[in-house]
């Protein structure tokens, strides 16, 4: 359960649903992670409902059964904000306000107000600025419901109407100007790192939340924010980082998510073009996260949307001293051993060995295997090094026999 401090959270309530994409299981860790995105947004879920439905309802997303029980439970209960694990669309969005008559956001709009309370630096604001103005241009008509009221009434219709298309028009105009800002920042980000040289860059990739910077400041000994929510790091941070007689370029970027918003993509470029211009990866992975399997597929599934998804990696399983698994008594002859009973042993020898990239198991919060950790990263960068700067190749022979 996740310890709440003292201070005021916005009462939430959380809706999922079961259909043939996601089954009940799945539903419910989609949900836990809504929770945890809820609680890094400031605030406290007091009940989540789900649905078992094959197609979402076109206007409410959810059937009208349903609708009436969240209704009831909101006034009741003085909630504030319900949120909906998957993304509505404007006219959905605008159905649900009118019903439940309090404000309505769906995961894409949760983690778009995340990422706005944790970007730090004016690039960062103005890629989520960006991303919630994309966001809100097709939802400006919810904005002017109060006019329903009024409909009919004289001079009443022509102004609300011209009052949204003006707004339209401001939204486009801003997003385009964002852009050309972005573009701009853009160009100016590709010279810094083309001014890095030939030097070796090496991007940290993962889940949200998995230790990336925790990670960072250990090999770089730097001081990079690093917090037990989502979302802690949102701006790429690089450090160079010397290990053994090896200089190289370490980039922290921002966590992967299921579901991330198209929106956060676009307006990310930059921050992820530190990706695709690595020439090494480490993935982090949460191991001691009971769905890490299915982290690292999402992660995947971007690196493979970014062109990035071939590039040397080093999958780095982080987080083993909180690592947990049921156990079976020895006399117990009827329990079947699954993926919950693994210990780490079992882990080492299941796929997790047999992927073609490098496999390493440590703790960067209590820096257990951290020397294994670092000659294998060592070894990676020097074979990268070697082919560019090949006259260096007896420098390295010569350290090798000296610390061997």
């Amino acid at each position: 359960m996740i310890e709440k401090q003292l201070i005021d959270f916005e009462k939430t309530v959380l809706i999922g649903i079961i259909n043939q994409d996601q089954n009940e299981v799945q539903s419910k860790e989609y949900l836990d992670e809504l929770e945890f995105l809820t609680y890094t947004a400031g605030g406290e879920v007091l009940k989540r409902f789900t649905q078992k439905i094959d197609v979402p309802n076109p206007k409410t997303f959810i059937g009208s059964g349903k609708l009436e029980e969240v209704a009831n439970y909101v006034e009741a209960n003085d909630v504030g904000t319900v949120i909906f694990d998957d993304e509505l669309s404007a006219g959905q969005q605008r159905n649900i306000e009118r019903i439940l008559k309090v404000k309505i956001l769906d995961r894409t709009g949760l983690i778009l107000d995340i990422f706005a309370q944790r970007a730090q630096t004016s690039y960062a604001r103005t890629q989520v600025e960006l991303a919630q103005y994309q966001y809100l241009l097709p939802r400006l008509t919810g904005l002017w419901t109060h006019l329903e009221r009024q409909r009919g009434g004289i001079g009443m219709r022509g102004p609300g109407e011209t009052e949204i298309e003006t707004d339209r028009r401001i939204v486009r105009d801003k997003i385009a100007l964002l852009k050309k800002k972005i573009l701009t920042i853009d160009k100016q980000m590709a010279v810094q790192r083309g001014n890095r040289g030939k030097m070796v860059r090496v991007a940290l990739v993962g889940y949200t939340n998995v230790g990336k910077s925790t990670l960072m400041n250990v090999i770089s000994k730097s001081d990079v924010f690093a917090e037990n929510k989502l979302f802690a790091t949102l701006d790429t941070t690089v450090r160079k980082v010397v290990i053994k007689n090896i200089p190289f370029l370490l980039s922290d970027t921002v966590g992967f998510i299921r579901k991330l918003p198209t929106q956060l993509i676009e307006s990310f470029k930059s921050t992820l073009d530190e990706v695709r211009e690595a020439d090494l990866l480490l993935h982090v992975v949460d191991i001691a996260h009971p769905n890490f399997e299915e982290h690292i597929d999402s992660v995947n599934k971007i690196l493979d949307e970014i062109d990035s998804k071939d590039k040397p990696t080093i999958m780095v399983f982080n987080k083993i001293d909180q690592y947990t698994h049921d156990s079976i008594d020895k006399d117990d002859l009827v329990t079947e051993k699954t993926k919950a009973h693994y210990t780490l042993q079992d882990w080492k020898k299941t796929w997790l060995s047999q992927v073609d990239e490098e496999c390493l198991f440590i703790s960067a919060l209590n820096k257990e295997n951290m020397d294994e950790f670092k000659a294998v990263v060592f070894e990676a960068v020097k074979k990268i090094h070697m082919t560019r700067f090949p006259y260096n190749d007896f420098l390295y022979q010569e350290f090798d026999e000296s610390t061997s």
